[in-house]
């Protein structure tokens, strides 16, 4: 039995218990949350519909509830509205982490653990410090979503099944993130040799414009929530990834963010690195042959954080 765990019942919380729910994934999930008539409201909603999908046990409950729990997903805090940065309510929901950390640990203390709340790097930050669990059991959403966008869009862009893109955002999961084209490539041929490489194209493809997709990643969020006033279908099915990953029985190598001890030659901050996801947690970075342009924007990221870390009160 996998039993997952979600607090807080908003947008993003209640489709992630939703996409768990259809995918199979769990076979019992709490949702929890302060407003307790919320959380039975989703919870029943995503229950009736159950008989036509997977066999699954879905309930609002207490921090007592996650009892035995194999992950906890945090979504809980203050959401980003139009116009405002993730760094933005650092503070506020570094205050909110601080609450909820003792109280879902001492009844979950075995359980893998996901940050999605935003700004995710910081907030994933203050849940190492606070709860003293395992590094290893503690992972951030970081820029998972922002992968899935790059690959979406270069998906897109040439018209190619979006599963033989391989592509990474690293980073910060805001305005320092960054892709290292150096590594990124269609089936195994360089990003920027595909057109090259096709002898049959199916429509004119041109060499795509690495600043155009990287604005596009970054301004992805933003442009969703100024049109429907919140991100929630992409970030949950992000998850409901990093909770395969943590479920499956093989590893698997996503970008996520965790705590560093010196790779790349940074320290003390999560950011997102390709990591290695299993049973165990994220248990290992594997570190890409970066180049030196990409390494420098990488240590941007890593100081943009830090800059944000010194500025809260932990």
């Amino acid at each position: 039995m996998n039993k997952i765990t979600i607090i807080g019942a908003g947008n993003v919380g209640a489709t992630i218990a939703y996409t768990l729910t259809i995918s199979g994934l769990a076979s019992r999930i709490v949702l929890i949350d302060i407003n307790e008539e919320k959380a039975l409201g989703e919870a029943r909603d995503i229950l009736q519909g159950t008989p036509y999908f997977h066999p699954c046990d879905i309930y609002a409950g207490t921090y007592a509830d996650a009892k035995d729990s194999n992950i906890v997903i945090i979504t809980s805090g203050v959401a980003r509205k139009p116009g405002q940065s993730r760094l933005d309510l650092a503070q506020v929901n570094v205050d909110i982490l601080k609450q909820i950390t003792p109280q879902i640990t001492k009844y979950a203390p075995n359980a893998n653990y996901i940050i999605v709340s935003n700004p995710v790097d910081i907030l994933t930050y203050a849940f190492c410090k606070y709860s003293g669990l395992p590094e290893n059991r503690i992972i951030g959403s970081g820029t998972i979503l922002d992968t899935a966008r790059l690959r979406s869009c270069i998906s897109d862009y040439y018209d190619i099944n979006q599963q033989n893109v391989h592509a990474f955002v690293l980073g910060e999961h805001g305005d320092s993130s960054f892709i290292p084209w150096s590594v990124c490539n269609i089936s195994n041929i360089p990003i920027d040799e595909y057109c090259a490489a096709l002898t049959k194209p199916n429509k004119p493809i041109h060499t795509l414009s690495h600043q155009e997709i990287e604005d596009h990643v970054r301004t992805s969020g933003a442009y969703i929530i100024q049109r429907k006033g919140a991100t929630f279908h992409a970030v949950s099915m992000s998850v409901a990834y990093i909770c395969k990953g943590l479920l499956s029985g093989i590893d698997t190598t996503m970008p996520v963010s965790t705590m560093l001890h010196g790779e790349y030659g940074i320290d003390d901050v999560c950011l997102s690195l390709l990591n290695v996801v299993g049973h165990d947690g994220a248990h290992s970075h594997a570190l890409l042959r970066l180049n030196d342009e990409e390494m420098k924007a990488l240590h941007h990221s890593a100081d943009s954080l830090k800059a944000v870390i010194k500025s809260v009160t932990f």
